[in-house]
């Protein structure tokens, strides 16, 4: 098949997810063509397969920001036209799924018929979606696309609340490519985190208000009280400022290192024993199935997606949001007991490779076999 994928090259979910599927499409011989602004984050393999077309937006006097979806429609039809797509997979709803949806009319007024899939994230449901400015919009670009997936049960139930939603949604999970990430040896990299071979807890987010990051802080300040802890604060984003300003009052800033953004992500945890995972919504929870995978139990709340991932008493613990207490309690539970850690280490694996890209990629193939049949009936 030849694919066309629509994202942000960012490194929030949406992105990687579209990124780690095209790469794995191309494996597998079929041409995978990204639009976007900008090449993705996780974009950083050279294949045969793969391509990327950038989208260029021309600024003129007249227009106070620029108008990325109109210049993004109209790079979907070149690009269609141009590398004889079969379909095309959006990735969040605005703008890439509107912006779809009208390249689709343009097309088919030049007799190019094309379907399009769209993958539903979160935010662009549970956030942007529900703002009334964007509402219709949302409501007829799902409406109007062949396929719509959902990456969680949870996002699906919001959809059909949130919006006057006719078509139907296919859930088809996130997933973890095991050939990146995996538990590695990295006794040198534990040495240096925690000489004293503390334990080493993770938080890794795009620091956002909905991360609740302020709720992590506090969470390690407990369980710093208790037992020796080093703690790594993975990515960058708003609230990143005032998490350090919060560290400095809690008196925890010599066991917190703050790293920024990380490409070698699964290196980092695959040297820690715990992971938190402290938002007030999650469609999903990524971040938590790539700790699980690299053998790492979750301390999280029970928002959205986060149950489907981590499962309560077995791979880790939920807790209410905001309830930091009990996850403290949760997270001394594992961390002062090495068999009780060593035992949900191995189920957090093994629940992780039910999320394999390998189980998850016929999945998507399936559907669009599925768009494609639809079209030539």
């Amino acid at each position: 098949m030849n694919i066309g994928i629509v994202c942000y090259p960012t490194f929030g979910g949406s992105g990687v997810v579209a990124t780690e599927l095209g790469k794995a499409l191309a494996k597998q011989g079929h041409k995978v063509h990204f639009i976007s602004y900008q090449q993705p984050a996780r974009l950083d393999v050279f294949n045969e397969n793969l391509f990327y077309h950038e989208v260029m937006i021309s600024m003129y006097p007249l227009f106070d920001f620029p108008p990325y979806e109109t210049a993004l429609t109209s790079k979907l039809v070149d690009v269609v036209q141009f590398e004889k797509l079969d379909l095309l997979h959006v990735h969040y709803a605005i703008p890439h799924a509107s912006a779809a949806i009208l390249a689709k009319h343009i097309l088919r007024q030049k007799g190019v018929n094309i379907p399009v899939i769209t993958t539903l994230h979160g935010t662009d449901i549970t956030l942007v979606g529900k703002d009334k400015t964007f509402e219709p919009v949302v409501t007829y670009s799902i409406n109007e696309s062949d396929i719509v997936t959902t990456v969680s049960e949870s996002l699906k139930k919001d959809t059909y609340q949130y919006f006057d939603i006719q078509n139907s949604i296919e859930v088809v999970h996130n997933f973890i490519d095991f050939d990146r990430f995996n538990k590695m040896k990295k006794d040198h990299f534990r040495k240096a985190i925690a000489p004293l071979n503390e334990h080493i807890i993770a938080h890794t987010s795009n620091f956002r208000k909905v991360k609740r990051v302020e709720d992590v802080m506090h969470i390690f300040c407990k369980i710093l009280e208790t037992t020796p802890s080093k703690l790594l604060m993975i990515g960058d984003g708003p609230e990143r400022a005032p998490a350090e300003q919060l560290c400095r009052e809690l008196g925890t800033c010599d066991h917190v290192r703050f790293l920024g953004k990380q490409e070698a992500i699964e290196e980092i945890l695959s040297v820690c024993d715990l992971f938190l995972l402290t938002s007030e919504n999650e469609s999903f929870g990524l971040a938590a199935l790539e700790a699980m995978a690299c053998e790492v139990p979750v301390i999280s709340t029970n928002a959205g997606g986060i149950p489907e991932v981590n499962i309560d008493g077995v791979t880790g613990f939920l807790s209410e949001v905001g309830d930091v207490a009990s996850m403290s309690a949760n997270a001394l539970k594992l961390l002062n007991d090495k068999a009780l850690l060593k035992q949900f280490k191995s189920n957090a694996l093994k629940q992780a490779k039910r999320f394999d890209i390998k189980n998850i990629l016929p999945q998507y193939l399936a559907l669009y076999e599925k768009a494609l049949a639809m079209q030539q009936a």
